[in-house]
């Protein structure tokens, strides 16, 4: 991709929809006026204290008394609304980006997104689409701010002195052009490798977080702690290099203004013109020094936007597992399932790839399951059990072969079709952080109590939680950490009961959990599924209940 794609694709990415044009122009205007109100302020606070000095008549300087005043209130409410508007946009632009990547992922996971690192992702979602913000609030706002008002004053220098305006104008070019040049080459490499090393870190951080028992029960803390303390001393060192830029550029920024404040004086000395005009050339250029000092940051912050925006980019450019049809077939009544000739892999999308790739995951599976049948479906991991199961929900697609509802092919319906048939409980069903209720909700918002607690007594936890203090109304913990690993499957079951799906397929729901429990909860799955049926996809087929099977399957 050339990079005038990349940056079309990346403006797409974060473009502000048509509502939110008018509060950045807002945000432009006020920005404008209050740092014109700041320069204003300063000239005419040099002419009124260079004129007073000569106690003319009071009435002279009752005006620039009064501008004085104005400017300097102008100057704070103008900031407030440009502070206000510009917020106001940049979120709506930030909300409305978020929404498009949400929108875009949706189609992607979770088959496009396999072997993407927890923490990365969540660097990725948060604080690099964070960087939209920056983007509009530290980096084209104040250069456009900076840009009108540096030029306006360059305008009313030149009327005052031509020769002083010429003089400023050449600072201003500098400040405008060099200094932030110089600014992001001496930053680049480290502006760049800032959002990487935050990723690093954030999926560091995450995966310690989430495997610390494990950790610790294998006496690796120091190995951990030591590779994570070298991660954070790389993102350290980047950031010291990208703050010695950013004070380079200030350092530079400031002999720009320092230097047509000293031309203003030296070509004022030797003009014929007032003491009140030579103060006003004098110490007006020092304002310069507030209206332009964000531009150096800009110039740095727009190299580290461009590489999180790049990133985020390669995160939704990600390849779709799943073709959509453009005009869905209609859903069967039927719920007979039969699998034929199935390849599988995971190394590109999509049909019309070579059918007998040797890396298939799945290589030529041929199974039939009639509507309420049990099917156990066995094999070591990276058997490709679980890339049935993706296949089953449309959550990828095969390379070749089919797979038939009621004789219908999965991949002539839309993936939302497929999943109002095909429900899936995983070993890592995931648990929200709030109530029993909430998390059973999920799966049918609106749902009477009485529905709940059917779900629950089907999935043998309605006792349990009906001794609970709160029962429904109680908090599980952040992953369900208050309840034990049987009780957490049992809770995900009963949420799929309650989805009321006629296809369950159960993707080894007794992994992490011993021998007795596993084999109560198998019982109790197959039970409660009823006329369902039921596609178990586990390593330990000895824990099924044997009277309930009726085929089972072993993968290579």
């Amino acid at each position: 991709m050339s990079k005038r794609t990349k940056a079309a694709a990346s403006w797409g990415l974060v473009r502000p929809e048509r509502g939110v044009w008018w509060r950045l122009g807002l945000a432009l205007l006020a920005g404008v006026a209050a740092s014109g109100s700041a320069v204003a302020l300063l000239a005419t606070s040099a002419w009124l204290i260079t004129t007073a000095a000569a106690q003319p008549p009071v009435l002279i300087l009752m005006v620039p008394i009064v501008a004085v005043r104005a400017f300097g209130v102008g100057r704070g409410v103008f900031r407030y609304v440009e502070r206000l508007a510009g917020h106001d946009a940049a979120y709506r632009v930030l909300g409305e980006t978020r929404a498009r990547i949400t929108g875009r992922l949706e189609r992607i996971a979770p088959g496009g997104l396999s072997g993407r690192r927890q923490g990365d992702l969540l660097a990725r979602l948060v604080l690099d689409v964070d960087a939209v913000l920056d983007l509009w609030l530290r980096v084209l706002l104040p250069v456009a701010v900076a840009m009108v008002t540096a030029t306006a004053t360059v305008a009313l220098l030149a009327l005052l002195l031509p020769t002083a305006g010429a003089a400023v104008a050449v600072a201003v070019l500098i400040a405008c052009t060099v200094v932030p040049w110089l600014t992001a080459a001496t930053a680049a490499r480290a502006e760049r490798r800032l959002a990487g090393e935050r990723g690093e870190v954030a999926a560091a951080a995450t995966e310690t977080l989430l495997t610390a028992g494990d950790i610790v029960a294998f006496n690796a803390v120091d190995d951990v702690l030591a590779e994570f303390s070298a991660r954070d001393a790389r993102l350290a060192a980047a950031e010291r290099r990208s703050a010695w830029s950013a004070g380079l550029g200030g350092a530079l920024l400031v002999l720009c203004v320092g230097g047509a404040s000293i031309a203003g004086l030296v070509l004022g000395s030797t003009a014929n013109i007032t003491g009140a005009v030579f103060a006003v050339l004098v110490l007006t250029p020092l304002a310069l020094a507030d209206v332009l000092g964000g531009i150096p940051a800009a110039a740095q912050l727009a190299i580290r936007v461009r590489a999180a925006l790049a990133r985020v980019q390669e995160l939704v450019d990600a390849p779709e597992p799943v073709h959509e049809p453009t005009t869905p077939a209609p859903l069967p009544r039927g719920r007979d399932l039969e699998v034929k000739q199935l390849h599988v892999g995971y190394d590109d999308y999509g049909r019309g790839s070579d059918p007998l790739r040797h890396d298939d995951v799945l290589d030529g599976l041929s199974l039939s399951m009639p509507a309420g049948s049990r099917v156990v479906i066995t094999g070591p991991s990276g058997s490709g059990k679980s890339t049935l199961a993706a296949v089953l929900l449309r959550f990828l697609e095969p390379r070749s072969g089919e797979v038939l509802l009621d004789g219908v092919d999965l991949a002539s319906l839309d993936g939302d079709q497929v999943r109002s048939v095909v429900g899936l409980l995983t070993q890592e069903s995931h648990v929200f952080d709030t109530t029993i209720r909430e998390n059973l909700l999920l799966a049918q918002p609106g749902a009477s109590d009485l529905r709940l607690w059917r779900a629950l007594y089907l999935a043998r936890l309605g006792v349990f939680v009906e001794g609970l203090p709160d029962g429904l109304d109680t908090m599980v913990g952040e992953h369900g950490a208050r309840l034990s690993g049987g009780e957490r499957q049992r809770l995900a079951f009963a949420r799929l009961l309650l989805a009321d799906r006629d296809v369950l397929v159960l993707d080894e729901p007794t992994e992490h959990l011993d021998e007795e429990t596993g084999r109560a909860l198998l019982e109790d799955l197959f039970t409660a599924a009823g006329q369902r049926t039921v596609v178990l996809l586990t390593h330990r087929p000895e824990l099924a209940p044997a009277h309930a099977l009726r085929q089972s399957v072993r993968l290579p």
